[in-house]
This record gives C-alpha cells, structure tokens and sequence, in this order.
C-alpha cells in the first residue's frame, strides 16, 4: 500500500469539481486517510514550490494557489501515486486527454485542477508538509 497526498486547487473549488474528482479516486478504489482545508501560506506555497520558487512566473503560483481555500486530501491505495497521475493526465490541462481528470475539468497549464505528487518519496515529504502523523487514518 502507498499514500499519496493531493491538493484540490483553487479552480478546482471554484468551479465546484471537488466531488466529481474525489468521485473518480474512490471508484478507483483509494481510501481517504486524511483531508482538510485551509488557505495556503505564502511561507508553506515556497517551501512546497522550492523547485520554481526562484523562476520568473513562480509569483503568479503562488497568487494563485493563495486565491482561495484549497481541500488537501491524503490518499492510499495499491501503486496510488502513479494510478493517480494517471488518473490526472498531463500536467498541462490542454495536452491531456478527455476521460482524465485534467482533460475533463481542466483549462491550461496551472490551472489544472489538482496537484499530486509524482513519485513516492516526494508523497512522503508532501504528506509530512501538510498533515500531522495524527491526522492521517490508516485503513
């Protein structure tokens, strides 16, 4: 079993497609271990976003991902990490195809609907950013 962890971005809860995708990760069989809300700091967006943090368009991530409160959910299933991104498509909304969640709900590169990680070891950092070890429920 793996964890994952996701962010149901701010398009994401301003378009109201929070239960449509969390609908798609449980009929893929994932279980929610661990699920909240809050507005993103611009102290926790850099620290989450080191990798861009110093790249030109980085201030518009971060105005963005601050733009209103986000749901973080931390996932486990079975391969969970890259049956997610499956389940996601492209980073790039306007590359991926219909039938994944990007291509669905999806409009342009940032605004992309969710964020999850991408390998398991970034899960483990991402999971520790976010949720406390009592927050996450194990099944």
């Amino acid at each position: 079993m793996q964890k994952t962890f996701v962010i149901f971005k701010p398009d994401c809860m301003e378009r109201h497609h929070v239960g449509a995708v969390l609908s798609r990760f449980e009929a893929a069989g994932f279980d929610v271990i661990g699920c909240k809300m809050t507005l993103l700091s611009p102290e926790l967006l850099r620290e989450h976003y080191a990798h861009v943090a110093d790249k030109p368009f980085y201030p518009e991530i971060e105005k963005f991902m601050a733009s209103r409160p986000v749901i973080m959910m931390a996932l486990q299933g079975i391969n969970i990490v890259q049956r997610v991104r499956d389940l996601l498509g492209p980073t790039d909304s306007r590359k991926a195809s219909k039938g994944t969640i990007r291509g669905d709900y999806g409009t342009e590169m940032m605004k992309n609907v969710v964020h999850a990680s991408d390998t398991v070891e970034n899960a483990k950092i991402e999971l520790a950013r976010f949720f406390k070890a009592e927050e996450l429920y194990t099944v």
